[in-house]
């Protein structure tokens, strides 16, 4: 975890009595996974919102700096300024703040208790991070967005009710100067979710960076099976204490969709889609490759021999 993150979020914690953040946290936690997806207001007191950020920001901003990562690697252009929209406490921003050279972000967050908790953490960043422009904001009204070259979203459009998704998704990419980034869990519905953002935005013109490199082509994702990686978040003493659990790292699944308005600049041949199986002398690789799911056999004499000891689930071929 980012060292600047780990110290803001331990320095707002210390203002928060230890029982009421682990009882918080708890409480939060079951909301989520009970609630999330009607609309309704998760969580609405600042301690609380300090709770959701010492539990779950760690995961989330690993998250968003992986699928940033890649989006970025096939966008292949300059990015200065970033919305961030349904901020929460402010992860995708931290994220976004350690891969780009920004020179504005605005935050817009609905619970005043979130937006609040963000700003905070904020208080003592350099640069653009620590200038964030916060804004409380609700995606479901009808006013326009604020326009930057980045606009994203981190685990929000879940949140929202099934009929508010699509046209909170064209709010986003519409404020968007060169790329939105779309965030969620890597659950079924996470992806599905993506699924139907990517199919109705690209009959609009918007054009798939990543994950896939296929670009528009049909995704080969079908029945039971969806697209999701993941990424190993290592925990802190606060973070355990909070899990309640002694594990020393938790693995983040989540599924994400980079859309640009002009071409990427290169895609991927292939992205790995699961974690590769090995075998003495041989790595299996899922691949989502030319709008097909394939399985490929690596052995020690194909040139991808090397590379794929190394690689991993989300990675690009």
């Amino acid at each position: 975890m980012n060292a600047m993150l780990e110290s803001a979020l331990a320095r707002v914690v210390e203002e928060c009595d230890s029982r009421a953040l682990e009882r918080d946290a708890k409480a939060i936690s079951e909301n989520y996974r009970l609630r999330t997806g009607t609309g309704k207001r998760l969580l609405t007191r600042e301690g609380e919102a300090a709770a959701y950020a010492a539990a779950r920001m760690p995961a989330t901003c690993a998250a968003a700096e992986a699928a940033l990562g890649a989006a970025l690697m096939a966008y292949g252009g300059e990015i200065r300024s970033l919305l961030d929209v349904g901020a929460g406490t402010g992860a995708v921003s931290w994220a976004a703040d350690a891969l780009l050279p920004l020179e504005r972000i605005i935050c817009l967050e609905r619970e005043e208790a979130m937006h609040s908790v963000g700003a905070r953490l904020m208080r003592d960043a350099e640069g653009a991070l620590g200038g964030a422009q916060w804004q409380a904001f609700d995606i479901t009204s009808s006013d326009p967005l604020p326009q930057a070259e980045l606009v994203a979203e981190g685990y929000m459009l879940g949140e929202l009710e099934e009929g508010m998704r699509i046209p909170a998704a064209r709010k986003l990419f519409a404020a968007a100067g060169k790329m939105a980034l779309f965030i969620e869990p890597g659950t079924p519905q996470g992806f599905a979710n993506l699924r139907a953002v990517r199919e109705a935005l690209t009959k609009e013109g918007a054009h798939v960076a990543a994950p896939c490199p296929q670009g528009t082509a049909a995704c080969p994702m079908a029945g039971e099976d969806w697209c999701h990686f993941a990424v190993r978040v290592q925990r802190t003493k606060l973070h355990k204490q909070l899990k309640g659990g002694d594990a020393p790292y938790e693995d983040e699944k989540y599924a994400y969709l980079a859309l640009t308005k002009e071409p990427p600049a290169s895609a991927c041949g292939a992205r790995v889609l699961r974690h590769p199986m090995i075998a003495p002398g041989r790595i299996t690789l899922t691949l989502c490759e030319a709008g097909e799911k394939r399985v490929r056999a690596v052995t020690k004499k194909d040139p991808l021999w090397k590379r794929a000891r190394k690689i991993g689930a989300g990675d690009a071929v």
